[in-house]
């Protein structure tokens, strides 16, 4: 090969390598290149996940502000400050729509803490805006976002915020946006339960409206509705907890929580406070007249009359059926006379349609006066508004201060009688510690009902082992409320009470075997149960003395007004009223209550065992009053 053969040679050798290596050099360029495409857009998602992770973590935040006790102008206020520092917002509130007499009309309810909002205030003066009752109008970005129900942007924030401000002068408008870095408005329409709410609003120093922006700023309001949805929920379940259904005032829990509050306050400043008991006259005639529904406007119409003589202190609550309190905190009897006279007028004067007039029977009980003992003060006020009821109705009673042995003292009184003297063998282990027990407190005003109710639940399940405690709680509330719809004296309601806390006591002087029986009993354990009432009136409380007048109620308890009851087979009006309470109400709970030789019923199931023996076992009368009782869940 020549020299120039091989000079080709070489020269060809090194062009190869010379493509070669420019091959390889735009290969790694273009590798470099896409790297450091990759390395931005990595960049870019890191930052995009940054800020979404921060997103979902306020979300989150908020969440769980609307899921614990806050409250809601609280979470408001995260809402809007969140959202403002999170996508760097020059400014974000809530504002809603309300309508009165004058017009619908704009309120902002939370707004974010920022220089936009405290520039706006300082050029505009006062009031400040969040205190202004801003104009709302049709032509509106407001008013475009609801119609359309999306979120709109706006750049002519001036014409926005005139919208809202039209007694501003433009100029003014004008200097709020002048050298500012606000570029448009967004609004975000808020529904709660599908009704109109008004607005979620943000000033942005962006001209367009990015898609993640605009779904994030969706979320936030959806955030907003949840928050209004949830505390209202809490405010509607707040007010069912404390009001009563048909009349709206307070319910008698809230009324006995109200009233133990006022006795804490009157003990540190020594001011006394009255009560006001009202009791709607003659429901019963209403109502077999008229029909219930008739009976209900009556009763609501004496709720409307306490509503509007009510001070914004006071405490007007219903009882039950046809029976109010109102507290009057810092009102003595006088004073607390004056507000029952104009009560009592007031219902008076109203006409009802159909019914005509109606009236109510008052009584008046001020603490510190009539007596320093609340449970007290409630029997107090119940039998001057008796008194009312039986001198003639439509008045007012003031009640006398206490002289007289109270029905609690004369239930205690004979439960330590029969427990330290040892008349009952098989309570004689719990003797001490029930003597104890209603004897505990050093003043004997501090007695609870509670006390009483305790020791005859104890001593019901040395017969009974299925007795249920706080049975003769109720046994006593709903044998009460029973009686009053029989105009019975507060004598014998009274006599009652005791009687009810005591009809059974017999049982403790018959073997367990027999009452815990579970096959069917013979004629002679039949006639042994059958004593028990005898035993109890006779043989255990005969004895003592101040007794004597809850005898017969109990004695009698178990006689069927149609004569086939015992142990004296009297019948109809010969029965004490408050011996046959005493048989339906012993009849309903055992019925519920479960028993060795049957499961317990349903109250539905035992109030027809209880209608099937109206006429027979029970006075016809006395089957509707009951059932309307417990149907209407009045105690």
């Amino acid at each position: 090969m020549g020299l120039f053969d091989k000079f080709k040679e070489v020269t060809k050798k090194v062009s190869e390598v010379e493509n070669s290596i420019y091959h390889e050099k735009r290969d790694y360029l273009e590798i470099y290149e896409r790297n450091l495409q990759l390395e931005k857009e990595i960049t870019e998602r890191t930052k995009e996940l940054d800020v979404a992770n921060k997103r979902m973590f306020t979300l989150q935040h908020i969440l769980d502000m609307m899921n614990s006790s806050t409250p809601l102008e609280n979470v408001l206020e995260a809402i809007v400050n969140s959202t403002q520092g999170e996508l760097g917002y020059m400014h974000c509130s809530i504002i809603r729509k309300h309508q009165d007499a004058e017009g619908e009309y704009l309120h902002i309810i939370a707004q974010s803490n920022d220089g936009l909002i405290d520039r706006l205030n300082n050029i505009i003066g006062s009031p400040a805006i969040q205190t202004r009752r801003l104009s709302y109008s049709k032509d509106s970005i407001f008013a475009d976002s609801l119609r359309q129900q999306n979120i709109i942007q706006s750049k002519s924030i001036d014409l926005s915020l005139k919208s809202i401000l039209p007694e501003v002068d433009e100029e003014v408008i004008h200097q709020v946006i002048t050298n500012q870095p606000v570029k448009s408005i967004i609004v975000v329409p808020l529904y709660v339960q599908k009704k109109e709410f008004g607005w979620f609003c943000v000033f942005s120093s962006r001209d367009e409206l990015a898609i993640s922006e605009m779904d994030f700023l969706g979320m936030f309001a959806k955030q907003v509705e949840l928050a209004i949805t949830i505390a209202d929920l809490f405010q509607a379940v707040r007010e069912q907890a404390v009001t009563d259904a048909l009349t709206g005032l307070y319910n008698r829990r809230y009324f006995e929580e109200a009233l133990a509050k006022e006795v804490q306050r009157t003990k540190r400043i020594m001011q006394p406070f009255s009560i006001i008991g009202i009791d709607l006259d003659f429901l019963k005639k209403i109502n077999d007249t008229y029909g219930h529904a008739f009976g209900d406007l009556a009763i609501k119409t004496i709720a409307d009359v306490l509503k509007k003589n009510a001070r914004s202190v006071d405490v007007p609550a219903r009882i039950g059926g046809e029976e109010f309190n109102v507290l009057l905190p810092g009102v003595g009897s006088e004073g607390a006379k004056i507000a029952a006279e104009r009560i009592r007028k007031s219902i008076e004067e109203v006409e009802i349609d159909t019914i005509g007039h109606i009236t109510g029977s008052l009584g008046v009980a001020t603490y510190l006066e009539h007596s320093d003992n609340v449970e007290e003060l409630l029997e107090l006020t119940d039998q001057a508004m008796y008194t009312s009821k039986r001198n003639g109705r439509n008045r007012v009673t003031v009640a006398q201060n206490i002289n007289e042995t109270s029905w609690q003292d004369i239930a205690v009184n004979t439960f330590i009688d029969i427990l330290s003297k040892n008349r009952i063998p098989k309570a004689q282990h719990l003797s001490k510690e029930l003597c104890e027990k209603l004897s505990a407190p050093a003043n004997k005003d501090e007695i609870s009902k509670d006390s009483l109710y305790a020791v005859a639940d104890m001593l019901a399940r040395l017969y009974n082992p299925m007795h249920t405690s706080g049975t003769f709680k109720n046994k006593v509330l709903m044998g009460v409320s029973l009686a009053k719809r029989f105009d019975i004296s507060k004598t014998d309601i009274d006599n009652l009470r005791v009687a009810i806390l005591l009809y059974d006591i017999g049982n403790l002087m018959i073997p367990d075997e027999l009452l815990q029986k579970a096959t069917p009993l013979t004629d002679e354990e039949k006639e042994k149960i059958r004593n028990h009432p005898v035993i109890a009136a006779r043989d255990i409380l005969k004895p003592i003395s101040y007794i004597q007048d809850v005898l017969p109620i109990i004695e009698h308890h178990h006689e069927n007004w149609d004569g086939t009851g015992y142990p004296n087979k009297i019948a109809h009006d010969d029965i004490p009223i408050t011996s046959q309470i005493i048989l339906i109400l012993d009849e309903y709970f055992a019925l519920i209550e479960q028993r060795p030789y049957r499961n317990k019923l349903s109250s539905k199931d035992a109030l027809e065992v209880i209608k099937s023996d109206a006429g027979k076992k029970w006075n016809r009368n006395l089957v509707k009053e009951f059932i309307s009782l417990l149907e209407h869940d009045i105690v």
